[in-house]
């Protein structure tokens, strides 16, 4: 046998029941240097966005009547990576806590007995978590004084008809529609258990397991409460009794994931329910700024109850004048912009202006400033502007107060706003990106452009987060590159889809390679929430249905997505 230090080291880790704010610190900083992630289903997409990004994203997730990878396989999966990945970190990362009935023992088992050195990192468990966040305390007392986690849903054994054949038409969603009459429970002891009864999975199992209770003695009357998609923004709570669970799961439409919990400690939901229904609870959203920029805009949304899907759609890369000629003179009318000699720092004292036209012109100016050696007294008897408030912000954070602010926070603005307050002998700097249009150089055609970074497109859609974008109520764009590059992106997606793997392919949605660059855009979304006039003309061009800021910074675009779910429209 091979020493431990030949293999990787696989880590069991618990990801909780969805809320990303209730993943351990310990399960976090091992997913940020993670080398291979092996997730199921019930993970959250903002989870998986905390992953290391350079590792191997592997789906491997179960549903009760399809199963992406078995389970055996997915156990030999753990040892295959870890054999051939010597010291390598090897996240499983499942929902909830990987020994709450989450076969975490078997996984951990084959492991041992191949030699793999493991480590279980707890996860908080969806028995305890979920009813908490529906106000549901497991235990309390006067009313129960023990809790009892149960599974109901286990290996199939032998079929019976499904709910529709008891209760009429039922849809069972994402849990299957197969129950089975030979759960190996006892059902005489938890009929006479006198503490909180807290079933995991099993919703398409629920109306034979509350039947059986009944009959071996359970108080028909006994409260119960069905918790779809707990600690999620898209959590509900479905109140019923023992005897009315069948029906009032067909009534209500209630659909996995979710978990049952019975006794006399479901009346306290009643009046401890403390998660409040935001402005936008149950919406997904899918935020297209670049990954340094995204965070802010997320806590705010994330606030207001959405689901925020991180996609960035482009990066940035600094350009360094040491690398390749980073001022180029402005050419009036002109597309092509002729490059002249590199420009070291020290030559900023030729301008009497610089001029930024984004967030990423800020970042990436100072932070070459900075490794050059300099600080920001090179800047001193300068004048400064901004294209708007958010760059404006920005500046701030570096002590650089700004002295011209367009109203119309547009590079046509800024142009306007220079042409009237400075003189013809002023020279005037513009720091911009690489895909920057000829808008400020034709209002200012003696002005000096410098490239301090460069806009690339991201490469490809994660798999992971490809579902989670076809199902989000809206995209959140703040720039016209982030909607040409996420078209692109979607649109690839219908040639990617044909050319999966054969291990996969009955997963997927067979109707998804079939549609046209337009169907594509409106399967992933058709509501675009847009900053700016040029970003709403690009979403409107690609056929989506546009809202737009009435100011082009975060606050107002934040303010305008709550309007639009607020005032009852797609709510």
């Amino acid at each position: 046998m091979e020493k431990l230090n030949d293999f990787g080291k696989v880590y069991l880790i618990g990801a909780g029941p969805g809320d990303p704010g209730l993943l351990t610190l310990r399960a976090h900083a091992i997913l940020e240097k993670a080398d291979v992630v092996v997730y199921d289903r019930l993970v959250s997409p903002a989870i998986l966005g905390m992953c290391n990004s350079k590792a191997k994203m592997v789906d491997v997730g179960k549903m009760p009547t399809h199963h992406k990878v078995k389970q055996s396989e997915i156990n030999k999966l753990l040892v295959k990576f870890a054999c051939e990945m010597p010291r390598a970190t090897i996240a499983r990362l499942k929902g909830g806590d990987p020994f709450v009935f989450g076969r975490g023992g078997e996984e951990a088992l084959e492991l041992v007995a191949a030699g793999v050195e493991f480590e279980v990192v707890p996860g908080v468990t969806s028995a305890i978590a979920v009813p908490a966040y529906a106000g549901i305390p497991v235990s309390h007392r006067g009313i129960a004084t023990s809790f009892h986690i149960i599974t109901g849903h286990e290996k199939e054994k032998s079929d019976v008809p499904p709910i529709a054949a008891l209760q009429g038409d039922y849809h069972s969603g994402a849990e299957g529609d197969r129950i089975q009459c030979n759960l190996s429970l006892d059902f005489e002891n938890l009929a006479k258990c006198q503490g909180t009864l807290i079933f995991l999975m099993g919703i398409a199992n629920m109306d034979y397991i509350a039947r059986r209770l009944i009959e071996c003695g359970k108080d028909p009357k006994t409260p119960l409460a069905f918790i779809e998609k707990g600690t999620t923004p898209f959590q509900r709570t479905v109140m019923a009794t023992l005897e009315t669970a069948g029906e009032t799961i067909v009534r209500e439409q209630v659909t996995a994931p979710a978990i049952t919990i019975m006794g006399g400690v479901v009346e306290l939901g009643k009046t401890l329910a403390w998660k409040k229904n935001w402005p936008l609870s149950g919406k997904r959203l899918v935020v297209t700024r670049a990954a340094k920029q995204s965070s802010g805009i997320t806590s705010r949304l994330t606030a207001l109850g959405a689901e925020v899907i991180e996609t960035p759609m482009i990066e940035t890369r600094d350009v360094f004048p040491c690398c390749h000629a980073g001022l180029r003179s402005g050419i009036s009318n002109s597309s092509e912009n002729k490059v002249v000699e590199p420009v070291e720092f020290e030559d900023l004292k030729n301008f009497d202006i610089l001029a930024f036209t984004s967030t990423n012109g800020v970042e990436s100016f100072f932070k070459q400033l900075f490794a050059a050696g300099y600080d920001v007294r090179v800047l001193a008897g300068k004048k400064i502007a901004s294209v708007g408030k958010i760059t404006e912000k920005k500046l701030l954070e570096y002590g650089i107060r700004c002295d011209y602010v367009p109203e119309d926070h547009t590079g046509e603005g800024l142009g306007l706003l220079l042409q009237n307050v400075v003189h013809d002998e002023f020279r005037i700097l513009l720091l911009q990106g690489n895909l920057a249009d000829d808008t400020l150089l034709k209002l200012l055609p003696k002005a000096t452009r410098w490239v301090v970074y460069e806009t690339l497109p991201v490469a490809e859609l994660p798999e992971w987060k490809r579902e989670a974008v076809e199902s989000a109520d809206a995209v959140v764009f703040a720039s016209t590159s982030a909607v040409e590059n996420f078209v692109k992106m979607i649109s690839n997606e219908k040639t990617r889809h044909s050319e999966r793997s054969e291990e996969f392919s009955d997963s997927l949605d067979p109707s998804f390679e079939k549609l046209s660059q337009d169907d594509v855009v409106k399967k992933a979304s058709c509501i675009s929430f847009c900053i700016g006039r040029m970003t709403e003309a690009s979403a409107r061009k690609h056929g989506f249905e546009t809202i737009t800021s009435d100011e082009t910074t975060m606050d107002s675009l934040v303010k305008k997505i709550v309007e639009y779910y607020t005032m009852g429209k797609n709510a």
